[in-house]
């Protein structure tokens, strides 16, 4: 079953950070997901309603939405490298900040 990927702007401002091949690699991981292929996990704890794909050292942190007309979306809103992803979203839960980034 495929899904409509929604990458915000804070997802490619990271892209863009990125080296060449890096970047590509990140964007392919990305678009795989609209076919559920990658290494995808839900997340566990207060972080539960995400999910996130791993791409090399890099994280992509995304939920699933549905379309007015029921179409099945992906909105990736938060990327960053495993070291620090979890901790800065546990930070942004604790100061209500996440829905806000989620929206």
């Amino acid at each position: 079953m495929t899904a409509r990927v929604i990458v915000t702007q804070r997802v490619r401002e990271f892209l863009e950070s990125l080296a060449p091949d890096p970047r590509r690699k990140l964007w392919r991981g990305i678009k795989d997901l609209a076919q559920g292929k990658g290494d995808i996990r839900q997340l566990d704890g207060k972080l539960a309603p995400n999910w996130r794909l791993r791409v090399g050292r890099v994280r992509v942190i995304f939920y699933e939405a549905a379309s007015s007309d029921g179409e099945r979306q992906l909105v990736c809103f938060f990327t960053d490298y495993r070291a620090t992803v979890y901790s800065v979203l546990e930070q942004l839960l604790a100061s209500d900040f996440l829905e806000q980034l989620r929206n």
